[in-house]
């Protein structure tokens, strides 16, 4: 009797704290209680670290739309890359001209099929990106797909120029 009221009480104390009406806004999504440690101790929760120390806490995300390309349908290829910081602190990133990113569109062999920047003017304007901690910034840009093959596998490469250590790539296929 005394086991099966134990465990009735552990089973209301944890229905209760998950299904609980919070008012605050959650914390970022990365940190974890003890109930969720104890349920997976070895799952990582680590910020990137990069070699420029300036750098530490940013994380890429790439997104190629669509993931499997028709070529006689599409004429430019959507790429989104959001880039989040993860730590505790603001982190800047300077730039000489108004160029943010820079994209390539790579065969499999690793060659430059495509490069963003030769379609696009780029001014000599200096800006700085702020990104305060738990944000993101959003890069929306087309690459043309003019270049590509069909039935092929295809790669998306997209970095910063001034910080060539914040660099993503992905694959994807082509159809006819």
């Amino acid at each position: 009797m005394r086991h099966s009221a134990a465990g009735l009480a552990l089973f209301l104390a944890v229905a209760a704290q998950t299904f609980g009406q919070d008012t605050t806004p959650a914390p970022a999504a990365k940190k974890r209680g003890w109930f969720g440690r104890i349920l997976h101790p070895f799952s990582s929760t680590h910020l990137t670290q990069y070699q420029n120390a300036k750098l530490n806490g940013l994380t890429l995300d790439l997104l190629v739309a669509p993931q499997t390309v028709k070529l006689s349908e599409v004429r430019q290829l959507a790429i989104k890359l959001t880039l989040t910081n993860q730590s505790k602190h603001p982190i800047p990133l300077d730039f000489p001209t108004d160029q943010r990113i820079e994209i390539y569109l790579k065969n499999s062999a690793d060659a430059i099929l495509t490069k963003w920047s030769e379609n696009h003017a780029i001014n000599e304007n200096p800006g700085t990106v702020l990104i305060n901690p738990q944000e993101h910034v959003e890069y929306n840009e087309t690459i043309a797909t003019r270049d590509l093959t069909p039935n092929k596998v295809f790669v998306a490469e997209v970095f910063f120029p001034k910080y060539p250590e914040l660099r993503i790539r992905q694959k994807f296929l082509t159809a006819p």
